[in-house]
């Protein structure tokens, strides 16, 4: 048998909460000294620690590990069990750390707010054929477009080497606000012959004749801030936005993402 403070460090717990476990009844000792008041525990009731353990950080309480323990809850329903709750704390975290970041992001537009502008270009941009791919994101939002986008443009690449066309340009995204939220599409610049079938859209994008541009360096979850700083210069400049924002993808891959650097292009006229 283990001493009550033996049997704690093998258990990885306290004594403290060996303790608490006995007075309600959880987990009780194997041998209770008569004299000294001292507990003793057997190996055999690691297993009914590691249980009683597993079942609380489920999140049940120690009510409901009780009743859970009297079942007699197997090894193989408790590791289901487990496995269930790892994957829903996974989702968590993962959710909380895209809250996160998007409170990162509106923190660094209010910061901005009122900084002197990013360097801003008015420019025409040429008309340009596209192999394109398009799906739906729910709105605007990073945590929205990005796992749109993202397969979208693994798709297309796949689909453009298949057919033997070669990209011959920076990528170019653009969304479209339609009733069912916002249409995200994945373009890339290729050498298509007109008319001729494929497994994706080819599309040509019009020239704009007038377009205000800035050059977007780093990650696209921060891109709200030069977007914003764009808008911000569109109106004190007396322009209202027309057609559809592209962004081109200058330099982009699977690397640090601090070193991507993106055009964001915004149709514009005069205001009346």
């Amino acid at each position: 048998m283990f001493s009550i403070g033996d049997f704690a460090r093998l258990g990885r717990v306290s004594v403290r909460m060996l303790r608490h476990y006995d007075a309600l009844g959880l987990l009780r000792p194997a041998r209770v000294d008569p004299v000294t008041g001292y507990r003793y525990y057997e190996a055999r009731q690691l297993s009914r620690l590691n249980r009683l353990i597993a079942l609380k950080d489920l999140g049940l309480t120690l009510d409901q590990v009780g009743r859970i323990l009297e079942e007699k809850v197997g090894s193989e329903e408790l590791y289901g069990m487990l496995r269930l709750r790892r994957a829903e704390l996974a989702a968590q975290v993962a959710d909380d750390t895209a809250r996160l970041g998007r409170v990162e992001a509106r923190l660094r537009m209010i910061e901005t707010e009122g900084s002197v502008s990013a360097d801003v270009v008015i420019k025409s941009v040429p008309a340009i054929r596209l192999a394109e791919l398009s799906g739906m994101a729910e709105s605007y939002e990073s945590d929205k477009i990005g796992p749109v986008i993202q397969p979208l443009y693994a798709e297309l690449c796949r689909r453009i080497d298949e057919a033997g066309l070669t990209i011959t340009g920076p990528t170019v995204a653009y969304y479209e606000q339609v009733p069912e939220g916002v249409r995200v599409h994945a373009g890339a610049p290729v050498n298509a012959e007109p008319g001729k079938a494929y497994d994706f859209d080819i599309v040509d994008l019009p020239e704009i004749e007038q377009a205000v541009t800035v050059i977007h360096h780093g990650s696209m979850d921060d891109a709200d801030v030069s977007a914003q700083r764009l808008a911000e210069w569109i109106e004190e400049n007396g322009y209202r936005s027309s057609g559809f924002a592209r962004e081109v993808y200058l330099k982009y891959g699977y690397d640090d993402p601090s070193t991507w650097v993106t055009e964001l292009q915004e149709a514009v006229i005069p205001s009346a």
